[in-house]
């Protein structure tokens, strides 16, 4: 069967790597993780991935702790590049070819950043990894992963959380809340849902790059996505 997307970016949270655990990396969450990008790799879909630092440091915790925002954000930037790393050995564990391409000049661990370069990989059947974000400080690892799928020209942007979707409110919070199968951009703006950061969002909506909401710690929920199944909630124009 046809996969729905040919090419995808999947942005991972930082905290979603550190499982059951208050800080770090979960080896196990890791692999599942790696298990099924892998997956979905060996069917065609050429899959490109974005990961947060947070598990690690997040550079808006820097002003609180005495450190000038903008060094805060650097060091948000490489804790970005320890998550790809770890990553990219998880995919290769599962025999699949990787390419790590940092925002920041590191020759000895990663190729910079090239579109072209990025989109060659792709089409040659390479799992890309798109570390240290944009390279610049203010912006967040969303806003990396909106503007790197524009720049592949990717179909679809997924975004894997915990939650399995969008709802009206916190699902956590408030077991009221209802959850949206579809939504347009327009709507998550004037109900004030928090997606994605206000300029990730808004560079998705601007050049019509659809957005996934899902659950990725349910095991088989990105092959369900890939073979057309509603799983998550759609983002769309």
């Amino acid at each position: 069967m046809a996969n729905k997307y040919k090419r995808i970016l999947l942005k991972l949270s930082g905290e979603s790597l550190m499982g059951n655990q208050a800080y770090g990396i979960d080896s196990v969450r890791l692999a599942q993780y790696a298990e099924e990008v892998a997956a979905i790799a060996r069917q065609g879909v050429q899959v490109a991935v974005v990961i947060g630092g947070g598990n690690i440091y997040r550079g808006m915790q820097a002003e609180g702790n005495g450190i000038d925002r903008v060094q805060g954000d650097h060091m948000g930037m490489l804790a970005t590049m320890i998550n790809s790393l770890a990553f990219q050995s998880a995919l290769e564990h599962q025999g699949y070819n990787t390419r790590l391409l940092s925002a920041i000049k590191m020759d000895t661990i990663a190729e910079p950043f090239i579109r072209r370069r990025a989109v060659r990989h792709l089409e040659k059947g390479r799992i890309v990894i798109f570390g240290a974000g944009t390279g610049n400080p203010y912006f967040t690892t969303d806003t990396a992963a909106s503007l790197r799928a524009i720049e592949i020209e990717a179909d679809v942007i997924l975004k894997g959380t915990r939650v399995d979707g969008i709802y009206t409110a916190d699902p956590e919070k408030d077991k009221s809340a209802t959850k949206f199968e579809r939504i347009s951009f327009t709507e998550v703006y004037d109900k004030g849902l928090n997606v994605m950061d206000l300029t990730a969002f808004t560079l998705c909506k601007e050049n019509n790059l659809p957005i996934i909401v899902f659950d990725m710690n349910k095991p088989g929920n990105l092959g369900r996505l890939m073979a057309g199944e509603r799983v998550g909630t759609l983002v769309e124009i």
